[in-house]
């Protein structure tokens, strides 16, 4: 069964909705700079992807104090995916949400610690758990929709986002839903996952040139850019979508999930191939038939050589990839639900995003990755692929 995507929204560091973000994408702009506070200069990384527009300038003040940020730019999101998809009338016992997260509130839990630890636990504030815990992005986006038929939250690290969208599959074909608001949603920024990424050698250090940092597949590439955002596609089952006359932006077709029991950080090529492989299965394509791969590349120095022997393997070198977090940064889990946001936009629009900063391609790498402009070409069967610490692979099949 084919799910019609319906509805799209986002928030990223290159826009505060899908429009801006699409045209910054293929214009190649970065959404990277330097982190002026004075927190970050003990840190060996500083250097981030922000939002590029504040939550506090579209939501209400006080609704925007009650959240934490995660959940703050969930709702942004998928209050954009709900009006793109015209407000789909739907019983509510048939309306399901699956909003994925690396961390959650994490920054509620890091600044409500701070202050029991100055001023004691009556200072504590009484929607600290609600604020810190990683299923609030799925209940403020179901207690906004007054959805009924399910609330998940999938924490899979980097990995989560495209986990998500795949379970919203699974709800419509298991015929509990009939529509279901998926996606991912992250915002971590904050002085200890910094230093923790930059200990684990993930995190780029080129703060004097926070724009060229992040280089996927690039021969000198060091590592990811931390970014903040979400990304969330409203998903149909086709006959409903059909019913209610609605415009169907692509077809969600297929999702392929597999865990390698590898390695805590280092990925590896069969058990990302097995997730590309699944999902070609599932949507009933043959590896011949994909014009275009979302990569995951995260520009560390294994991370990307791993998947592009992975993408070899499973489906040749003859598709278009493109690599996008060199302009986002790495929205961990909110990265492939904005993965595939992206690839329904290619799909949409018949044009491929450049992999921007790539100078000198990996001689190692056999990949036909687009850089320089946008690629006007055909673009009929798109693979978005996540992966996550922890061994999570999630590949996602998309077609016009």
């Amino acid at each position: 069964m084919n799910i019609a995507v319906t509805g799209l929204g986002a928030t990223t560091p290159l826009g505060g909705d899908v429009p801006s973000t699409w045209s910054a994408l293929l214009a190649g702009r970065s959404g990277v700079s330097r982190i002026e506070e004075d927190w970050a200069e003990r840190l060996p990384a500083r250097i981030a992807a922000r939002l590029r527009v504040e939550p506090t300038e579209i939501l209400d003040r006080v609704e925007a104090r009650r959240l934490d940020r995660c959940e703050q730019v969930a709702l942004i999101a998928a209050r954009e995916a709900w009006r793109d998809a015209e407000t789909p009338q739907v019983d509510p016992q048939r309306l399901a949400v699956v909003i994925g997260t690396g961390t959650g509130g994490v920054l509620t839990l890091l600044g409500q610690d701070d202050i029991l630890e100055r001023s004691g636990a009556r200072r504590v504030s009484p929607r600290a758990v609600i604020m810190l815990m990683s299923n609030g992005p799925a209940a403020v986006v179901s207690l906004e929709l007054g959805a009924r038929a399910g609330a998940h939250t999938p924490v899979s690290a980097c990995a989560s986002g495209a986990e998500a969208i795949a379970l919203g599959m699974d709800l419509i074909r298991l015929g509990r839903a009939d529509v279901v608001v998926a996606g991912g949603a992250e915002a971590c920024l904050h002085p200890l996952p910094l230093a923790g990424f930059a200990q684990t050698m993930a995190h780029s250090t080129r703060n004097d040139a926070p724009q060229q940092a992040s280089r996927p597949f690039d021969r000198a590439r060091d590592g990811f850019v931390i970014g903040e955002g979400a990304a969330v596609l409203i998903l149909e089952r086709e006959e409903f979508a059909a019913a209610r006359g609605a415009r169907v932006h692509a077809r969600l077709t297929g999702a392929g999930i597999t865990s390698d029991a590898h390695d805590m950080t280092a990925g590896h090529p069969e058990g990302q191939a097995r997730s590309m492989r699944h999902a070609l299965t599932d949507a009933g394509l043959a590896a011949r038939d994909i014009t275009l791969v979302m990569a995951h590349a995260t520009a560390t120095p294994q991370g990307d050589l791993t998947e592009a022997r992975s993408v070899t393997e499973a489906i040749g070198s003859h598709p278009a990839v493109t690599a996008t977090k060199a302009m986002t940064g790495h929205l961990f889990g909110a990265a492939g639900a904005l993965g595939a946001l992206v690839a329904v936009l290619a799909l949409r629009e018949q044009a491929i995003p450049p992999t921007i900063n790539l100078d000198h391609q990996d001689p190692r790498i056999h990949l036909d990755v687009v850089t320089g402009r946008p690629r006007r070409a055909p673009v009929t069967a798109v693979l978005a692929n996540a992966f996550g610490f922890g061994g999570h692979n999630v590949c996602l099949a998309l077609t016009r």
